[in-house]
């Protein structure tokens, strides 16, 4: 089984580019570019990858961001998330990039998404790996901040195809964004949001009602109410579920208590992704590979998962019959 998770084509919908940023590059990227961080060595780095929730993994993923500054820098971080991908048979991915992140640092949105962008380019020329962008906004600033950002992803539409909402979520409801992601869907853009990871089911209730998502990222809080289930399985609207950073930021105390499984067997449209694969211990294989030695998951269980990720991501009908294919021919060597 675990061979077979390795083999499966499989696609990404839930992965920050910051949060890839590897204890090793973070010191070069702070060499090269003089910024000071308050660690020495990789083993210092390590050792604060020790979180008690989202908040305090925040801190220290904030910090780290401090080093990318250049074109370069994001292309770097990009480049090193796509050999990830080549290893974990990743053959599309969804990123989500914080510009705020950078842009409050005097770094240009251009700046990060043309670094990004051109990885990205890159990614599909050597490996023949899809993508597409999406910008979060960060739930932790004010509605007026969050509109600048996206009249600057307007400018660069051709490039981003959704916009998301991460960051601090305990206090920072969807319904604070209402008005911004009623122009970003007059914009085009896809919609997502971080729901219902440490906040309660209401968050991903206006998620859904308000902002008019097309995924809940996260959304594992959804189990706390059968009106809510019912209706996620009824619409199938897509759980981009992030097992590594659940355990890691204490939501679950351990993966045998992680309720994927039943989600699943209930009919809801679950898909296993990273998140913050540098911060969390692991990146997809490895997601995949501890619920299934943990929750008893069967091979049809895994065949489920991942093809719900290309059911569920941004592409087009053709290129999703084709990943599926693909997934099937894998099956049949396994046979």
């Amino acid at each position: 089984m675990i061979e077979l998770i390795k083999s499966l084509p499989k696609a990404e919908l839930h992965l920050h580019i910051e949060g890839t940023l590897e204890p090793k590059l973070m010191l070069e990227l702070a060499q090269r570019n003089s910024v000071e961080i308050p660690y020495t060595n990789i083993e210092d780095i390590q050792k604060a990858y020790e979180f008690t929730n989202l908040q305090s993994f925040l801190d220290i993923y904030y910090a780290g961001a401090s080093v990318l500054l250049k074109e370069e820098d994001f292309y770097s971080l990009t480049w090193e998330y796509i050999l990830k991908c080549v290893d974990n048979n990743i053959i599309h991915t969804e990123i989500f990039f914080d510009p705020q992140t950078h842009t409050k640092r005097g770094v240009s949105f251009y700046t990060a998404l043309t670094g990004i962008k051109e990885a990205l380019n890159d990614a599909k020329k050597e490996f023949g790996i899809t993508s597409n962008i999406i910008i979060c906004f960060l739930r932790h600033l004010d509605q007026e901040e969050c509109f600048k950002t996206l009249d600057e992803a307007v400018e660069y539409k051709r490039d981003i195809i959704g916009v998301g909402l991460d960051s601090s979520e305990l206090g920072n409801p969807p319904s604070k964004f209402k008005e911004l992601f009623n122009k970003a869907r007059k914009e085009g853009f896809k919609i997502v949001a971080h729901a219902g990871e440490e906040a309660d089911v209401s968050y991903i209730q206006e998620a859904l009602d308000i902002l008019k998502v097309q995924r809940v990222d996260h959304g594992v809080q959804a189990i706390h109410s059968k009106a809510l289930m019912q209706r996620l399985k009824e619409e199938q609207i897509p759980l981009t579920v992030c097992p590594n950073s659940n355990i890691e930021l204490k939501v679950f105390e351990n993966y045998k208590k992680h309720n994927i499984k039943e989600l699943l067997d209930f009919g809801l449209n679950v898909t296993v992704n990273s998140d913050d694969p540098a911060y969390f211990k692991g990146y997809l294989n490895q997601n995949y590979i501890n619920i299934y030695e943990n929750l008893k998951l069967s091979k049809e269980d895994i065949v489920k998962l991942v093809k719900n990720s290309f059911n569920s991501a941004f592409i087009d009908k053709a290129l999703k019959k084709e990943y599926l294919y693909r997934v099937d021919e894998v099956l049949k060597s396994f046979e």
